[in-house]
């Protein structure tokens, strides 16, 4: 992509792609489709949709400052962001309240459910200390989930656009182990409050079964169209039948399929420009918005964009808005 994204600090030195990008994703969200990011703490960003210059403290740039209100910046460009950090643990209610005091009543949250509710077990990594590698205990423990996460985001419910409960990749999955994950799923998901929306985002192409749509359908639960490494494109996932399964839709562009996320970090960073850019991607994340609208022009439709799909996220949301714009004006 030509567009330069040089690190300016004044808002009126910006290209005008930005400008365009600040209307288009505007224009988008008041006919309820949410066009926003994973994640907001990207000092690549600076000189983009953040200012340098509004975080200085005593005339130099602070990381501290930047890290605690770039959020409200975030949110004059955006009306959506998919918050990752809150797969990672439970947080308490002042932790949710400094959040949502940030951000305009208007604003949408995504937030990934903790992995202590959607891992089987845990990763044999060293931040998890003495659980590393061992069983979940608490694994789609509803109780755990609806009192530590779902009841501490019911005040705030409205600008909750969804929640979504990402399962890990399952190796060695057999057509057993399939149907007893869903029987879980299906008991799981009957006994959550319906006050918010949920989404499901799963990593095992196998579980793309009819009976897995079901489940979802059964609860008025989102499948989440999600573009990762070893899952079928976005493009794959709509032709599967029925794929819509609720009166929302999730899309969460994570990884290009077949690259990893290391791969994509060390080639990414700092995530400040495109360096990889995905034409085919950008169409089937516009077809999605369009097929989706087209079931019903009421569905709120909620896309987030990681900055490890291609390498900027708002290039990125800039070339589907392209293909939005182009291929609706000409349907």
């Amino acid at each position: 992509m030509a567009q330069q994204l040089d690190l300016l600090s004044n808002l009126s030195q910006r290209p005008a792609w930005l400008e365009q990008l600040r209307s288009g994703v505007k224009q988008w969200a008041e006919q309820g489709v949410y066009l926003g990011g994973s994640s907001w703490k990207y000092e690549g960003w600076l000189g983009q949709v953040y200012s340098a210059d509004r975080y200085n403290v005593r005339g130099k740039f602070s990381q501290k400052e930047f890290e605690r209100h770039c959020l409200e910046e975030y949110a004059e460009w955006y009306p959506t962001v998919c918050g990752d950090f809150a797969f990672y643990t439970f947080y308490e209610d002042k932790v949710w309240s400094e959040l949502f005091s940030q951000v305009p009543s208007s604003f949408q949250f995504g937030f990934k459910a903790p992995e202590r509710i959607t891992a089987p077990s845990f990763p044999n990594q060293p931040r998890y200390g003495a659980v590393a590698g061992q069983s979940n205990p608490d694994f789609l423990n509803s109780d755990l989930f609806v009192s530590n996460f779902v009841e501490r985001l019911v005040p705030y419910q409205k600008q909750v656009g969804y929640v979504v409960l990402e399962f890990p990749q399952f190796h060695q999955f057999t057509d057993e182990s399939r149907a007893q994950f869903l029987e879980r799923l299906d008991r799981f998901l009957g006994d959550l409050p319906k006050r918010l929306r949920y989404a499901i985002e799963i990593r095992t192409k196998k579980l793309l079964t009819e009976e897995y749509f079901c489940v979802l359908r059964r609860h008025q639960v989102a499948h989440t169209f999600n573009s990762w490494t070893r899952m079928p494109s976005v493009g794959e996932q709509l032709n599967l039948s029925e794929p819509f399964t609720t009166d929302f839709t999730v899309a969460r562009l994570l990884l290009r399929p077949g690259r990893t996320y290391e791969q994509a970090v060390s080639a990414f960073q700092p995530y400040n420009n495109v360096k990889d850019p995905y034409p085919e991607g950008y169409h089937e994340a516009a077809r999605l918005v369009r097929e989706a609208k087209k079931r019903s022009t009421k569905r709120i439709v909620f896309l987030s964009v990681n900055n490890r799909w291609v390498g900027n996220t708002h290039v990125a949301i800039s070339e589907i808005l392209k293909r939005l714009t182009v291929e609706c004006s000409t349907s």
